[in-house]
C-alpha cells in the first residue's frame, strides 16, 4: 500500500467515532441542530416573518411555519439570484445548484452557502470514504485517482455584480474542491466542467483513460456512456483492461438495480463494488455504510434538520409533518428538510422508508410527483424497478433505461400503462418479458393487482422496445445530456411517452 493510501486511509477512518455519536444519539444531535438553525436564521427576511426568534419547541415551529415547496421560496430564491442577500440565510449566498428539474419541466435553483459546503456536501464526500475505508481497510483507494462524472457551471446572469454562479450540483462542488480533493481525482478541473456534453464525453475518456482510476462516482446512465467510450477508445474488450485496479462505483441519482447487470457486464470483475449514496441540489443526506446492503444511513449532523410527512398526508392543502423520532419501519414518507442554506421545512420531492429505527436507515422509494395513479393503482418508482428487475433477470434481458405512463380510458376501451424500453440485450420474447413485469407488478402492488383482476380497470400493458441511443436523444432534444440529469421513470402523464413516441415516429 502505498504511502498517500496509508495516510489519506487513516485519516479517513478518524471520522467513524463522529459518526457513532449521532447514530447512538440520534434525537440529541437533531434537536440541537434544529435550535442552532432557528438561532442562526433569526435575523433573516423569512426568520423575520415568522419569528424564529420566538420559536422554543419543535412544535411551535411545525405550526407557525408552513411546509414549503420550491414555488413557494421562489420568491425568496429570485431575489437571491438578484444578488439581495440575508432573505432565506445570513451569509453571503454566491452559489445556486440547478436541478435537473425531475418533478416539472423547469430547472430549479436552490441556494448553496458556505456552510452547506462545508458541512453537508463536502462532509459527505468525506465521510463516504471513511465508512467505505472503514468497511475495506486493506482498499487501495487513494493509490489511484477517482473519476467523478460531472455537470458544469456559469455566471449568474441575473446578478448585476457578476459575482453569483450556478450549475449541476456535482459542478458546484468539484469548482469548490479543497485542493488536497483536487489531488486524488481526475479528470482536470477544466474537462470536469465542460458544459458541451458530447464533447466531455470524448476528453472525459480521453483523460481519464490515461490514468489509474481505481474508483468511480456520478449517475449510472452518464457512467456508462463514459465507461463505453473509453473501451471504444483504448479497442479494448472490457474496461478492466484499462483500469485493473478499478475497485468501486459510488453512484446515487437513480436505483442501481435495474442497471446492476449492465454493470456487470461492463466491469467483468467479481471483486467490484457497488456503493449507494443519497445526494441531491439539497443537500447530502444518506450513505451506505454496510457491506452488500441496500440501505443508507442518514446522517445528522450535516446541518440539516429532517421532518417526514406520511405518505397518505402529503396531497392535503396543510399536509402534517413528523419528527424523526416519530417515524415507523416500511412506512412510505416525503422528506421534509430545514438546512444551514435556508431551506425552510421545504418538501424535496423524495419519498423513503426507514429500513432500521437503530440506527436510522433508509431507502430511496421514489418521487412525489413520480408515480402512476391514474386508476388508483398508486404504482410508485420502486415498484416500477423491482418489477422491471424481475422481469429481466426472468428473460435475460438487461436494460439501459425506461419510462411509463397511464393509457387513458377511452369509449370502448379500458385503462392500462404504456412502458417504453431501451433493452442492452434484448428479451426472446418481448410478450413473456411484458408478462413477467405485469406479475410482478400485481405481486408487489396490491392496488394494482386488484385494478388488473379480470382486466376490471387496467389491462395487460403496452410494451414498445427502442432502438439503442433512443433515451440518449430524447434526453438531447431536451436539453438534458450530462450531470444530474436523469430519465423520468414515471409519469401520471403521457408528457414524457408522447413525447417520445411522436421523436420516434419522426425518425
Amino acid at each position: 500500500m502505498g504511502l498517500i493510501n496509508s495516510i489519506l486511509t487513516w485519516v479517513m477512518k478518524k471520522r467513524i467515532h463522529q459518526m457513532e455519536l449521532f447514530m447512538k444519539y440520534p434525537h440529541e444531535v437533531q434537536d440541537e441542530l434544529f435550535k442552532k438553525l432557528l438561532q442562526t436564521g433569526r435575523l433573516t427576511e423569512f426568520g423575520s416573518r415568522y419569528d424564529f426568534g420566538g420559536i422554543q419547541t419543535y412544535e411551535q415551529y411545525r405550526e407557525r411555519v408552513p411546509i414549503h415547496s420550491y414555488e413557494t421560496l421562489f420568491p425568496y430564491i429570485e431575489r437571491q439570484m438578484r444578488g439581495e442577500q440575508n432573505l432565506l440565510w445570513p451569509s453571503e449566498i454566491k452559489w445556486f445548484s440547478k436541478s435537473s428539474g425531475t418533478t416539472n419541466a423547469r430547472s430549479k435553483f436552490i441556494p448553496v452557502s458556505q456552510e452547506a459546503l462545508e458541512d453537508c456536501h463536502f462532509k459527505g464526500g468525506k465521510d463516504l470514504l471513511s465508512i467505505y475505508v472503514n468497511n475495506y481497510p486493506d482498499t487501495k483507494l487513494f493509490d489511484g485517482k477517482g473519476l467523478a462524472v460531472g455537470g458544469s457551471h456559469r455566471i449568474n446572469e441575473l446578478d448585476p455584480s457578476a459575482t453569483s454562479y450556478y450549475g449541476d450540483v456535482s459542478a458546484v462542488i468539484m469548482r469548490n474542491l479543497p485542493p488536497w480533493a483536487q489531488f486524488i481525482r481526475t479528470p482536470s478541473l477544466e474537462t470536469a466542467l465542460m458544459s458541451n456534453w458530447e464533447e466531455k464525453i470524448e476528453k472525459l475518456a480521453q483523460e481519464s483513460s490515461m490514468d489509474d482510476v481505481t474508483n468511480i462516482a456520478g449517475v449510472p446512465t452518464w457512467t456508462i456512456l463514459l465507461i463505453q467510450k473509453v473501451v471504444e477508445l483504448k479497442k479494448k474488450q472490457h474496461i478492466m483492461e484499462v483500469w485493473p485496479n478499478l475497485e468501486v462505483f459510488f453512484h446515487g441519482a437513480v436505483s442501481f438495480t435495474p442497471y446492476r447487470n449492465l454493470f456487470k457486464s461492463l466491469i467483468p470483475f467479481e471483486g467490484m463494488r457497488y456503493w449507494e449514496i443519497y445526494n441531491a441540489s439539497e443537500g447530502f443526506f444518506g450513505i451506505q455504510d454496510q457491506k452488500n446492503s441496500e440501505e443508507m444511513l442518514l446522517m445528522l449532523d450535516y446541518g440539516v434538520y429532517y421532518e417526514f410527512i406520511p405518505v397518505g398526508e402529503i396531497d392535503k392543502e396543510y399536509p402534517r409533518a413528523i419528527p424523526l423520532s416519530e417515524v415507523e419501519l416500511d412506512k412510505q414518507y416525503a422528506m421534509v428538510i430545514t438546512t444551514n442554506a435556508g431551506l425552510w421545512r421545504y418538501s424535496i420531492g423524495d419519498t423513503i422508508k426507514f429500513t432500521s429505527l437503530s440506527p436510522y436507515r433508509i431507502r430511496i422509494s421514489g418521487r412525489t410527483k413520480h408515480f402512476i395513479n391514474a386508476f388508483g393503482e398508486e404504482v410508485i418508482v420502486e415498484n416500477a424497478e423491482a418489477a422491471i428487475t424481475t422481469a429481466c433477470d426472468h428473460t435475460g434481458a438487461v436494460i439501459d433505461n425506461f419510462t411509463a405512463a397511464p393509457v387513458y380510458l377511452a369509449e370502448g376501451k379500458k385503462g392500462g400503462h404504456e412502458w417504453i424500453i431501451e433493452f442492452k440485450v434484448k428479451p426472446a420474447s418481448l410478450h413473456e418479458f411484458g408478462h413477467v413485469l405485469d406479475q410482478a407488478l400485481r405481486k408487489i402492488n396490491s392496488d394494482y393487482d386488484a385494478k388488473r383482476a379480470h382486466d376490471l380497470a387496467l389491462v395487460a400493458p403496452i410494451i414498445h422496445s427502442v432502438e439503442e441511443g433512443t433515451f440518449y436523444n430524447w434526453m438531447k432534444s431536451r436539453g438534458k445530456l450530462g450531470g444530474q440529469n436523469k430519465v423520468p421513470r414515471l409519469s401520471n402523464n403521457r408528457e414524457y411517452v408522447d413525447d417520445i413516441l411522436r421523436m420516434m415516429a419522426e425518425v
